[in-house]
């Protein structure tokens, strides 16, 4: 069962002290990677949290955000910092001494001063804030999941179809291969007999000689056979593997194009030139939608 590593899901929770909002967006990806956004009060809780959605995406580019609205005040704290307020307040008196300025230091214009008042988070049970996290977090990744796992089973689907189209051009190829030596050896007495005018008279051997070795020469049976050994590995891992196999199966990809290359070149007839034609058409299709699997 393969995966695409694009995808996205959502979760809410609550926990009776804040709401959770959660949103994982996955795309493609060379490697594995995982951004948090989440407000800095909870920062110790990343790692954890990219563990779990690793667990569900372990290949490409994916995205956390989580928002967090609090409901009561319990994980909060207005702490007063007597320490700044007395500097302050000591430094505009002699401000006012050394100008000679007048007015009053008030208690509201005291408080509205940096840091005298600051609320502080209070996070001391981490642990319990981690688990009312991770429950969305987890359920978030199991949407995006089944999301992956959906467009998954499509790209299979698509991926076999046209590894099916391929080998069948292929199995065409190999009843086409014999054909081009005996060709190659009919044009050879036809193009002799013009340039000699039939004076004289070429001995069978040597024409059956010239065809055998161009016959080895443009001998396509090692590339169909790994061609075909390439599709039927393709069509393996993508039903049977539970691994991310997205890097594998583009190696193959990559075969597959490089063994039509050379039947195509070695070939040296029209029709299997078309049917490579074809082939890698399809081959370019396929490419394109390994490139999206995990």
């Amino acid at each position: 069962m393969i995966k695409s590593m694009t995808g996205f899901g959502r979760s809410e929770y609550s926990d009776g002290k804040r709401n959770i909002v959660v949103e994982v967006r996955a795309v493609n990806h060379r490697y594995s990677d995982i951004t948090v956004k989440m407000p800095r009060r909870y920062s110790f809780a990343e790692e954890k949290l990219k563990a779990i959605v690793k667990n569900f995406a372990r290949r490409g580019k994916v995205d956390l955000s989580i928002m967090v609205e609090n409901l009561t005040e319990d994980d909060t704290n207005i702490r007063l910092n007597t320490m700044v307020a007395g500097q302050y307040y000591n430094n505009l008196k002699e401000l006012q001494r050394s100008f000679s300025l007048t007015g009053e230091i008030s208690l509201p214009f005291l408080a509205s001063l940096p840091d005298v008042l600051k609320a502080v988070p209070d996070v001391e049970d981490e642990e319990a804030i981690y688990e009312s996290l991770a429950i969305p977090v987890r359920e978030a990744a199991t949407r995006l999941d089944e999301m992956r796992i959906a467009e998954g089973k499509k790209l299979a689907e698509d991926i076999i179809m046209r590894g099916n189209l391929i080998r069948s051009m292929s199995d065409k190829i190999s009843v086409q291969a014999p054909q081009v030596a005996l060709a190659y050896k009919a044009k050879l007495q036809e193009r002799i007999a013009d340039l000699l005018d039939n004076a004289v008279e070429i001995p069978e051997d040597r024409i059956a000689l010239e065809a055998a070795l161009y016959a080895d020469k443009s001998n396509i049976t090692e590339e169909l056979v790994r061609l075909n050994s390439h599709i039927s590995q393709l069509e393996h891992i993508i039903t049977e593997s539970n691994q991310p196999d997205g890097k594998k199966l583009d190696f193959l990809v990559q075969e597959m194009n490089r063994e039509t290359n050379t039947i195509g070149s070695k070939a040296n007839d029209i029709t299997i030139t078309n049917y490579v034609l074809e082939m890698k058409s399809e081959i370019e299709k396929i490419r394109e939608q390994v490139q999206n699997i995990e």
